[in-house]
């Protein structure tokens, strides 16, 4: 929420005073127009249009190793040779992980 930091501010004199009783009711007021809502459920009922997919299958084609590759021993992402920081005995690691 913007603040008009130019506004001239209210005195204590301006300010309401209320009783412990009013703000009580004013809270228990906020928290009635909640409701629970079970988000697994409410994801079930939201379907994008066109989304059907269930016809559909996935192919995935696998590539070998490539010359210029590696696979690093803390993250497990295949990498550029050019981001190999680090060699300890046979494992390689990135400079993301290093």
């Amino acid at each position: 929420m913007a603040t008009d930091y130019d506004a001239p501010r209210k005195t204590e004199e301006e300010l309401p005073e209320d009783s412990i009783e009013e703000l009580k009711t004013r809270r228990n007021d906020k928290n009635s127009g909640k409701v629970d809502e079970d988000e697994v459920e409410a994801a079930e009922s939201f379907e994008l249009p066109g989304a059907d997919l269930s016809h559909e299958e996935l192919t995935v084609r696998v590539l070998p190793r490539q010359a210029d590759e590696f696979t690093c021993a803390s993250c497990f992402l295949v990498k550029s040779k050019t981001q190999l920081a680090e060699t300890r005995g046979q494992e390689m690691y990135c400079v993301d992980c290093v």
